[in-house]
């Protein structure tokens, strides 16, 4: 047995109304360590934080927004969660597939489903325990680089200072917050086939809905075609104008705040990705969307409502 799958029963043995641990798997994580976990007759998921994760992370938040999650019906049951440790143990969810950027274009309707869930979430009345502020998340992430021995991407101040124009078009038409994912990596999103589920809530919190969508278009590489399927589910219908402009603007600018969070995997060492070429192609993917001249517009259409 390895030292890793041994750490998380150890982990397990110490959480409450847990009895005897049967097989354990590992399923991955970017940052964390997830398990498939066999425990008095019933499948549960195991996470258990990263290195690092800390820093940025609140634990107290995400404990309450996978319950509101949960309460929503697009997250499964939090059996378990250790605000001070970050460990988390949630009903483990049989027949489903992790998504990927692949999966997204094989599998018939996948798009659509996404589009659906979001919405349920959205609509689901709950509070999240925290205000998802982009700019200010930009801000916080550069403090924390400030303290550590890595470079920002040659000219990512300049398009900080160009994103100003989004910022202020965004501030003159406010929409009222939603629950929402914030960052929705298509691995994150797990697919039965007839609905979508949702999971890993460290970074929720009330935000414009609309964020939800961009981010997993980027993330899932979605070409127009996804984009449409995606946006026709959501809105049971033709997306206004000005809720597809946000779309587009929220690409560029997930892109953006997550070239940061890059670097600080990168700066901490990560070693589950290339962190560094990673966050140069999302910079750089942000700053070819923010100079195509239909980004104007999309801006444009959010001021036109």
């Amino acid at each position: 047995m390895s030292e890793e799958i041994e750490q998380a029963r150890q982990a397990l043995r110490g959480v409450p109304g847990f009895g005897e641990i049967g097989a354990v798997a590992r399923l991955g994580g970017l940052t964390n360590l997830v398990y498939r976990a066999e425990t008095d007759g019933t499948t549960v998921c195991l996470r258990v934080p990263g290195k690092g994760t800390e820093e940025y992370i609140d634990r107290e938040v995400e404990a309450v927004n996978a319950r509101a999650a949960a309460r929503a019906g697009v997250s499964p049951e939090v059996l378990h969660f250790d605000a001070a440790t970050g460990l988390m143990v949630t009903r483990f969810l049989e027949g489903t597939e992790t998504m990927t950027a692949a999966s997204f274009k094989t599998r018939p309707g996948a798009p659509g489903r996404a589009g659906r869930a979001f919405r349920q979430l959205h609509e689901s009345g709950e509070a999240f325990a925290f205000r998802f502020e982009l700019f200010a998340m930009i801000d916080d992430y550069l403090k924390i680089l400030s303290t550590k021995d890595v470079n920002l991407p040659e000219g990512y101040h300049d398009v900080v200072g160009e994103a100003k124009a989004v910022r202020a078009a965004l501030d003159r038409n406010p929409v009222a917050l939603a629950p929402c994912h914030c960052d929705p990596l298509c691995e994150n999103l797990l697919d039965t086939g007839a609905r979508m589920w949702i999971v890993d809530w460290e970074y929720s919190g009330m935000n414009d809905p609309l964020w939800d969508l961009g981010d997993l278009s980027v993330e899932g590489a979605f070409d127009p075609a996804q984009d449409r399927e995606m946006m026709d589910a959501y809105f049971d219908g033709e997306p206004p104008r000005d809720q597809w402009g946000r779309m587009i603007i929220y690409k560029a600018m997930c892109d953006l705040l997550w070239t940061l969070w890059g670097l600080i995997q990168h700066a901490n060492k990560n070693p589950a990705d290339d962190f560094w070429a990673y966050s140069v192609n999302r910079f750089e993917r942000c700053r070819t969307l923010m100079a195509d001249p239909e980004f104007g517009s999309h801006l444009g259409a959010i001021d036109q409502g």
